[in-house]
């Protein structure tokens, strides 16, 4: 466990906000008991009183945030004025998890950034023909604690489309194993070429743009609660506005990217499922009108993810609330 402590520095006369790390705790005991005695032992040795203590912030694991028997809590039943906040980096961490496990489509499509990235990394050859194509940001690995990792994989991969698709397919033909030489074709072939990805890969980069903003101003040194607040509040905002114009942009986007890649601008119609009429159905009964390749992207995959976030970052800042 890290520990890292915020303080009032007044011994040059003016009174300035400072933070330092102070190493990190061996625990073995991770229940809620045994991460606060560790913690409040620490302190001690530190000679630190948690009387003095203002604030606390842990990540959003129940043993940490919990409010009736979590840290937070223990603590605050010794000292009332060590108030409790939720680390907003992780909070974010967190709704964009949210996000893309929020449905099939976008867990496949994190998939497939996944696989392309396995594909050149797993040998050095094959990553070799990857810096041959490419002459900007190179692909990184997914990381479930590291959110930011999903904002560089995608980036890398947005704006060098057409350089990892051919890079994909120099793999497939020069590479012995059979494997991965089917891997690839696939990757530049069905996946890369699919308009659907094209659409999806240029909405999460600009979804995971606007929350990586708001990441780095979280994280300022200076950052106080006030402004924290209107920051996830301005997060909000945006994703409410996206919500509404978001998709037509992207579409727009999509369809300059196909161009250039000669790819058919067009959502795969997938087959449609045909079930029988039940008694008293006209043939235009609303509820047996089918949606359009197009409309039923928007609404089970854009609108569903973007619904997730506003969702899941008014519960996981809903606690900001109380310090307005």
């Amino acid at each position: 466990m890290s520990l890292i402590i915020r303080y009032v520095d007044a011994s040059s006369g003016s009174f300035c906000i400072e933070e330092s790390s102070l190493g990190f705790l061996d625990v073995n005991d991770t229940t809620r008991q045994g991460l606060f005695d560790a913690l409040k032992n620490e302190l001690k040795t530190l000679d630190l009183d948690i009387d003095n203590l203002r604030g606390q912030g842990y990540d959003n694991g129940s043993n940490m945030k919990g409010i009736h028997k979590g840290v937070q809590s223990k603590v605050l039943k010794i000292n009332r004025r060590a108030f409790y906040s939720a680390c907003g980096c992780h909070s974010l961490n967190l709704t964009i998890c949210d996000m893309a496990k929020s449905c099939r489509k976008a867990s496949d499509f994190f998939g497939v950034i996944q696989r392309i990235y396995t594909t050149f990394a797993s040998s050095t050859k094959r990553w070799q023909i990857l810096k041959n194509n490419i002459s900007g940001v190179t692909l990184k690995s997914l990381s479930s604690t590291r959110w930011e990792s999903r904002v560089d994989s995608v980036k890398a991969i947005r704006i060098q489309l057409p350089e990892i698709r051919e890079a994909l397919l120099q793999v497939a033909e020069i590479d012995k194993d059979p494997s991965t030489s089917s891997e690839a074709q696939s990757l530049a072939e069905n996946n890369l070429c699919d308009f659907e990805f094209l659409v999806s890969i240029i909405i999460w980069y600009e979804i995971l743009s606007a929350v990586n903003l708001i990441s780095k101003e979280l994280q300022s040194k200076d950052m106080l609660i006030d402004i924290a607040i209107e920051s996830v509040k301005g997060l909000i905002s945006f994703f409410t506005k996206y919500r509404e114009s978001g998709f037509s942009k992207a579409l727009e986007a999509a369809k300059e990217i196909a161009k250039e890649m000669d790819i058919n601008p067009e959502f795969r119609t997938k087959r449609k499922i045909k079930r029988k009429r039940q008694f008293g159905e006209g043939a235009d009964d609303p509820s047996i009108v089918s949606q359009s390749a197009e409309e039923s992207f928007r609404v089970n995959y854009f609108l569903h993810i973007v619904d997730q976030a506003i969702v899941s970052l008014n519960t996981r800042f809903e606690q900001y609330e109380g310090y307005e």
